[in-house]
């Protein structure tokens, strides 16, 4: 009996320090109303819903629009397009215009590919689109790029026009 009881003495400090690990593991989601990347006041001044992660930690789709324009690309592609160079110079106006903001730009892919393909790619558009950025006079640091692939679409159907929306880099602004 002795032996045994040793094995189970074994197994509930090994299970005993698991729920004291897990416990020390979790991590403090901001509320809705805190702002997106350490803004103050984001929502009120109408810069934006936050990153397409925080809106899918709070229970929202991703969304479309805000103060800079999607840049929206072809299949397959970071090649920055005619059309996508007009939207990018209107948001390098807003950014001039606006100073003290900064912006996560998200690349985005639709949901054919791979998922290592995607956020490659997704990669490779946000990078494009920062390089066009700085390029055009906007500081480096007011830019920080992120992929997030095809995991956040804006839209699910398996039609082009949907596929065409998700192929984008979004941008979410802060102050």
């Amino acid at each position: 009996m002795r032996k045994s009881w040793g094995t189970t003495a074994r197994w509930a400090v090994a299970l005993c320090c698991l729920v004291v690990l897990a416990g020390g593991c979790a991590k403090k989601r901001p509320a809705p109303e805190e702002g997106v990347g350490g803004g103050e006041g984001i929502g009120e001044q109408g810069l934006g819903g936050g990153g397409s992660l925080e809106r899918a930690r709070a229970g929202l789709g991703p969304t479309e629009g805000g103060p800079l324009k999607d840049i929206h690309f072809d299949y397959d592609s970071d090649d920055i397009t005619e059309a996508a160079r007009a939207d990018l110079d209107d948001n390098v106006s807003w950014l001039r215009d606006n100073p003290k903001a900064t912006a996560e730009l998200e690349g985005h892919c639709d949901n054919r590919g791979t998922i290592e393909y995607n956020v490659a790619l997704g990669a490779r558009r946000a990078k494009a689109v920062q390089e066009y950025l700085t390029t055009q006079g906007v500081a480096a640091e007011r830019l920080k790029t992120i992929s997030y692939g095809k995991e956040l679409p804006l839209c699910q159907q398996d039609t082009e026009e949907c596929w065409a929306r998700n192929r984008r880099v979004h941008s979410a602004v802060s102050q």
